[in-house]
């Protein structure tokens, strides 16, 4: 039977209430910690592709600021070979990419953000899974295999 249908419910659920009303505390504590494991693993990967996004944004803004600057270069480059159409082009090229620059900056900062929400809940996982993993071993008195199953990357 899962306990959470969401990352926020294990984050702000109580153990103690969860299994002072369950039949058998031990088993519960153990779906418990699956699902913890499971909510941990997605939490990374959305973690990872919100990572990768804010990458891949500040690359991509990067390379259009170079093209910015090639652009006002070639409209100098024309203006001191008196080429005023050229420059016209190359200004007006220019402009354009700023407009896409500043239309991803807003791309940028919402990955940036969703970015850190996710390390954020990824750690208050972390910290309700060793809860968890506490609590099993304080009931069966033995230490809990889930601490080592789970890869190291979650624990920093």
């Amino acid at each position: 039977m899962p306990h959470f249908s969401r990352l926020t419910d294990i984050i702000t659920c109580s153990l103690s209430e969860i299994l002072n009303s369950a039949p058998n505390p031990q088993q519960t504590l153990h779906e418990i910690i699956e699902e913890m494991r499971e909510g941990l693993s997605a939490c990374h990967r959305n973690v990872t592709t919100s990572t990768r996004n804010f990458d891949r944004l500040t690359k991509e803004i990067a390379e259009y600021e170079a093209q910015v600057a090639e652009w006002r270069e070639s409209a100098k480059t024309a203006l001191t070979e008196g080429d005023e159409d050229a420059a016209r082009e190359s200004l007006r090229r220019k402009v354009e990419i700023e407009d896409l620059i500043a239309g991803l900056r807003p791309a940028l900062e919402a990955a940036h953000s969703a970015s850190q929400q996710m390390l954020r809940i990824q750690r208050a996982l972390e910290a309700r899974f060793s809860e968890a993993v506490r609590k099993l071993e304080e009931i069966t008195g033995a230490s809990a295999a889930f601490s080592r199953s789970l890869p190291l990357r979650f624990f920093r």
